[in-house]
C-alpha cells in the first residue's frame, strides 16, 4: 500500500506556487515537485535497515530555479543534445536556443524542467501535466505532455505520454543524479554498474553522436557484466561516461526490457532500471564541480553521482539511421521507465 500526500513547498516569482508530493511505501519514500516534475528525493534502505536519501538536489525552491544541471528533472521537449540547435521537419528548418557549446541541450533555456506542472492524485502516485505552446524554445506544434509517477513496493514507475498539433521531435526522460551510498557521499567509485547493451554511440568533441553504432565488445564501454565504476573511469579517455548505450537496434519494436543495474556493495543498495526506450544515457556527473551547495550544504563534485537517462538516441532528429523521434498529429507518445530499489 502506498500513501500519497502533498503540501505547498514554495513559490516561483511570476509563475506560482510549487507543491511537494510524497509517495510512501513500506520500502521506499519518494518526493516529487510540481516544478519541473522533479524527483526531489528517494529514500531507500541499506542492508543495515538504515534509510538514506540517494538523490542529489536542493533544500529549497530557489536551488531548483537557479539549477543548471537538471537535478531530478523531467527534461524536454527533447532530452540530450541536438547538433547546432537545428533540424529539418517536413521540409522546414527549425532553429533552437544554443545552450551547450554549439548545441541545444535538454529542451532549451526554459525547458520542461523550469515549468510548473499541474498535478493530480492517482492510485499510488501523482500525475503531472504540462502544455508547451507552438514555437516554445523554437519547437513546432503545441504539445500536451504528462508524466505519471507511481510507487508500488520497491518500484517507482514513470509513465510518459504526449500529443502534438504539429510534427515535432520529442524525447522525455528523468535526470536524477543517484549515489547509493547517500546523496552526500563524495563519489561513486565504489559502485558497480552493468548495462544490457551490445552497442554504444561514439561522440565528437561536443558530445554529439558521430552516427556510428559501435559494438561494446573489446572496449571500456562493455558494461554487460558488472564493473567497478572507479576503475573503469580510468580506462576511458574523456572526463567520464556521458554516452548513449543502445538497448535495441534502430528498427526494433520498442518493448520494455531490463536496461541497467547499479550496486553499492558497502550499503547493499541496488538500483535496477527497465524501460521501453531504445537507449539509456549513462552519465557520471562529469560537469558537477562543487561550485553549488546542495542538500544540507553538500557541494557535489565530479563523479559524485550517476544518471541513467532512459531515452531515444541523442540527435536522432538529424540522423535518419537512428530510431524515429518524431511525434505526428493524431499519434500518442508513450513510454515507461521503472526504477527498482532493493538490497543485497
Amino acid at each position: 500500500m502506498t500513501e500519497v500526500s502533498h503540501q505547498q513547498w514554495g513559490e516561483v516569482a511570476g509563475q506560482g506556487t510549487v507543491d511537494l508530493w510524497v509517495l510512501q511505501s513500506p520500502q521506499v519514500r519518494v518526493e516529487v515537485l510540481t516544478l519541473g516534475a522533479i524527483i526531489r528525493s528517494v529514500c531507500s534502505r541499506g542492508k543495515n535497515g538504515q534509510m538514506e536519501d540517494i538523490v542529489l538536489g536542493y533544500d529549497d525552491v530557489e536551488g531548483y530555479v537557479s539549477d543548471k544541471r537538471y537535478h531530478g528533472a523531467t527534461v524536454g521537449r527533447v532530452a540530450n543534445r541536438i547538433a547546432l540547435g537545428r533540424f529539418v521537419v517536413e521540409g522546414k528548418e527549425y532553429k533552437l536556443d544554443i545552450n551547450n557549446g554549439p548545441n541545444a541541450l535538454h529542451g532549451g533555456l526554459q525547458g520542461f524542467n523550469k515549468a510548473i506542472w499541474l498535478a493530480s492524485a492517482v492510485e499510488g502516485g501523482v500525475q503531472l501535466s504540462h502544455t508547451s505552446p507552438d514555437g516554445d524554445q523554437g519547437y513546432p506544434g503545441e504539445i500536451q505532455v504528462s508524466v505519471c509517477y507511481t510507487l508500488q513496493g520497491e518500484t517507482l514507475t514513470a509513465e510518459y505520454q504526449g500529443r502534438s498539433t504539429k510534427t515535432t521531435p520529442i524525447n522525455l526522460t528523468n535526470h536524477s543524479y543517484f549515489n547509493l551510498a547517500g546523496q552526500g557521499a563524495a563519489d561513486i567509485y565504489d559502485h558497480q554498474v552493468s548495462i544490457s547493451a551490445q552497442s554504444y554511440l561514439p561522440v565528437d568533441d561536443t558530445s554529439i553522436p558521430t552516427g556510428e553504432i559501435r559494438r561494446v565488445e573489446g572496449t571500456p564501454f562493455d558494461l554487460r557484466k558488472p564493473v567497478l565504476i572507479g576503475s573503469r573511469l580510468k580506462e576511458i579517455p574523456v572526463p567520464g561516461f556521458d554516452h548513449n548505450f543502445c538497448l535495441t537496434s534502430p528498427r526494433d519494436t520498442w518493448t520494455e526490457r531490463h536496461a541497467a543495474r547499479v550496486c553499492h556493495p558497502a550499503s547493499g543498495r541496488v538500483l535496477e532500471l527497465s524501460t521501453s526506450q531504445p537507449g539509456v544515457q549513462f552519465y557520471t556527473a562529469n560537469f558537477l564541480d562543487g561550485s553549488v551547495a546542495g542538500k544540507a550544504g553538500v557541494r557535489y563534485g565530479r563523479h559524485s553521482s550517476f544518471c541513467l537517462e532512459a531515452q531515444n538516441w541523442p540527435d536522432a532528429v538529424n540522423k535518419a539511421s537512428f530510431p524515429d523521434c518524431l511525434l505526428r498529429p493524431g499519434e500518442e507518445y508513450h513510454h515507461v521507465i521503472r526504477f527498482t530499489f532493493t538490497t543485497v
